[in-house]
């Protein structure tokens, strides 16, 4: 019986040595990554910053003129009996009778 907790003991202890090595197996890939994410990151932005000193951004342009609108030709007088031809328009109009029959 003296052997079952031994060998408990040393399957716990190579699972803990096992867990040990793929953490620091997990920690240098994404050290690796990272380093690698930097060192692009690095040339490309070399790179960009090469390729604006060389052809320097163009001057930007001149904001555009907002179209001007159409002046009407007419006066506020003109206005004023076009309002009144309408209005007269309306009342001579004639209006549709209300059907009866409905409850009232």
């Amino acid at each position: 019986m003296a052997e079952k907790p031994n060998k408990h003991e040393a399957t716990a202890q190579f699972a803990k040595i096992q867990r040990a090595n793929d953490a620091k197996k997990a920690t240098f890939e994404y050290e690796s990554t990272a380093a690698a994410l930097r060192a692009k990151t690095e040339r490309l932005k070399a790179l960009r910053l090469a390729r604006d000193a060389a052809a320097p951004p163009p001057a930007p342009a001149a904001p555009k003129r907002k179209a001007k609108t159409k002046k009407s030709t007419g006066s506020l007088s003109d206005w004023l009996d076009g309002q009144a031809k309408r209005a007269a328009r309306a009342e001579s109009a004639p209006h549709a009778e209300r059907p009866t029959g409905y409850g009232c």
